[in-house]
């Protein structure tokens, strides 16, 4: 979940660094720290807290020097402080490393290590990396080879970056966390994700598990330690530009990427006709089928769960893919996963298809971000075309997913054009419901809701997974308790919650609101603040925000709301909607 950034080359690594950090920090912001190697010596400056906060206290532009790693932390070993933030260092700082990832036999590594003699100076799992190195530098090998060897003692997940006095290269390798290099005219970047030098190159080369790559001034070289072999990988050029990356004139890259929904669904739509018809030839072959995802890709797989009952009459299993494993004893090759993750980079998923390969079950990857490795883990892949997502609170991201859902659903049946068509005809609802009028209503609600302690959200069918989504967006950048429950299911137990003045938000449409509405008295019945989000005034509702009613696309245009009221919610409670407490962008833990 770390953002780490690496920088060789003819110019100052300082400025490269610090704005790569600053690409980064929707992947961790606990704590950012930077090594440069000037004149064959190495200097380390790290603290605690956000880039901008440490750069100004540590005095990070007073550091020059043409090689230079960096880290901005999402912790996981270690409490936020100056001593647990990257790099890390060996016992004479001459070594630094960063890391992503969790090293899971760093206990057994560090007893071993300070049985030797070594003096640790954190608590986190990555500095046993550098002290690895500079054991085996004892014996007489040389830089490249000592952190081969060290590399291949660590068992868990890991993307390292490693520098030392005197050498004029950056060491790095992979396993089971992103890293991806970039080519560029005045030297070459080794990071976590593109964002963080996209600005400078869209040339890039991405990695394979078990990877090693000695980067110099003006090459590299790849060995992969599983193949024993020296090893070349492509360049490829991405798409992506420098605009989808800024925020521009927002104040927020939340607010930025759900305006930008309007232009989304454009760009979901843009598939190869023929290989979503080789999709939809896995599904309709297959014996068992998973819609495998976490957080709002899940939600976004509940969807199309429902797509696929309605619409092409296909049952699908709907599991998080942290609990996959749980379901290995009904994997066999005729099996079909569908993996959804934003990223493809999320180390439940990536768990997940690793489980499903082990049955021989075939995969299908759903992701947004080209070369991830969820990529190259699948037998066939689909991307969703939503850009860069910054913000960690997903927005365009879900909505892309769920178009997705409906095109492979339809195309399914044979209805591939004509669900396009309908999606085309969106774009003018997405876009009036961003607009700055609907904005300034959803933000009266914000008012009156800023203070409460808890919001529910009701549903059926479709809805309830809306509902699931809007509750993860209140609570995950506001910070309120919000709950999403089946409208059905109110009186078996949540209607015990129900104070006066209870926030109750209620998604109702043509197909099912005569019995959400009833649910809905049941609640304002006990006292409940009745929020409808309908195509039509109800005489129930307190408060009414008015949605078109676009049938099975009602997902889409339902949620906009959700994710307006969301991001004013957290803004109105002093809250940073880019960067809520306790989670990243990029959950590539387990």
């Amino acid at each position: 979940m770390c953002g780490i950034i690496g920088y060789i080359g003819a110019e100052n690594a300082i400025l490269y660094l610090i704005k790569g950090l600053k690409n980064l920090e929707y992947r961790g912001y606990d704590s950012v720290g930077i090594a440069v190697i000037k004149d064959g010596k190495l200097e380390i400056r790290k603290g605690a807290g956000k880039i901008e906060e440490v750069k100004e206290a540590k005095n990070f532009l007073e550091l020059s020097g043409n090689i230079g790693i960096g880290h901005t932390r999402w912790a996981t070993h270690g409490k936020v402080c100056d001593e647990n933030a990257h790099p890390h260092f060996d016992c004479h700082g001459s070594i630094a490393i960063v890391h992503n990832g969790i090293i899971d036999n760093y206990k057994e590594l560090r007893e071993e290590l300070e049985a030797k003699g070594h003096k640790f100076h954190s608590e986190t799992d990555s500095e046993v990396v550098a002290h690895l190195i500079e054991e085996y530098l004892k014996e007489g090998i040389s830089f490249e080879n000592a952190f081969i060897k060290a590399i291949s003692r660590l068992e868990g997940s890991y993307a390292i970056l490693a520098i030392k006095e005197g050498e004029e290269k950056i060491l790095a390798a992979r396993k089971f966390s992103p890293l991806v290099l970039g080519i560029a005219k005045d030297g070459i970047f080794v990071a976590s994700d593109i964002p963080s030098f996209l600005e400078w190159t869209n040339k890039v080369v991405y990695l394979s598990d078990y990877d090693v790559i000695i980067v110099e001034k003006n090459s590299y070289r790849i060995f992969n330690i599983k193949e024993n072999a020296w090893v070349s990988r492509p360049i490829d050029t991405v798409s992506w530009d420098t605009s989808q990356i800024s925020k521009g004139n927002f104040e927020h890259y939340m607010l930025k990427e759900i305006i930008e929904q309007s232009e989304v669904i454009q760009r979901a739509i843009n598939q190869d006709k023929k290989l979503i018809e080789d999709v939809c030839d896995l599904i309709r072959n297959a014996k068992g089928i998973f819609f495998v995802a976490s957080g709002t890709s899940y939600h976004a797989s509940l969807v199309g769960s429902y797509y696929f009952s309605k619409i092409a009459n296909t049952h699908v299993n709907v599991v998080l893919a942290s609990e996959f494993e749980n379901y290995r004893h009904f994997l066999k090759p005729e099996t079909l996963v569908i993996a959804v993750s934003q990223s493809g980079e999320t180390a439940d998923v990536l768990e997940a298809v690793r489980v499903a390969k082990d049955a021989g079950s075939k995969v299908i990857g759903v992701v947004n971000v080209p070369g991830s490795s969820l990529t190259r883990e699948s037998d066939l892949f689909v991307q969703i075309n939503a850009g860069p997502e910054i913000g960690v609170a997903a927005t365009k991201t879900y909505t892309a997913q769920v178009i997705l859902m409906y095109l492979l659903s339809n195309a399914l049946v044979g209805k591939y054009e004509e669900a396009i068509d309908k999606i085309k005809s969106l774009y003018m609802d997405v876009y009036n419901l961003t607009s700055r009028a609907m904005r300034d209503h959803i933000r009266m609600l914000s008012e009156r809701l800023k203070e409460k302690e808890h919001i529910y959200l009701i549903g059926r069918g479709i809805q309830y997974a809306t509902a699931l989504e809007g509750a993860l967006k209140i609570k995950e950048i506001s910070y309120i308790h919000a709950e999403a429950f089946p409208a059905g299911e109110l009186k078996h137990g949540p209607l015990a919650l129900i104070e006066k003045d209870t926030p109750v938000i209620v998604f109702a449409s043509k197909e099912n609101e005569a019995k959400v509405i009833a649910n809905a008295e049941e609640a304002k019945s006990r006292g409940a603040y009745i929020i409808g989000v309908s195509y039509k005034r109800s005489d129930i509702f307190d408060f009414w925000i008015k949605v078109p009613e676009v049938g099975d696309l009602n997902p889409i245009v339902q949620i906009i709301p959700m994710q307006v009221l969301a991001y004013q919610l957290a803004v109105l409670r002093g809250y940073d909607p880019d960067k809520p407490r306790n989670l990243a962008k990029s959950v590539t833990v387990i």
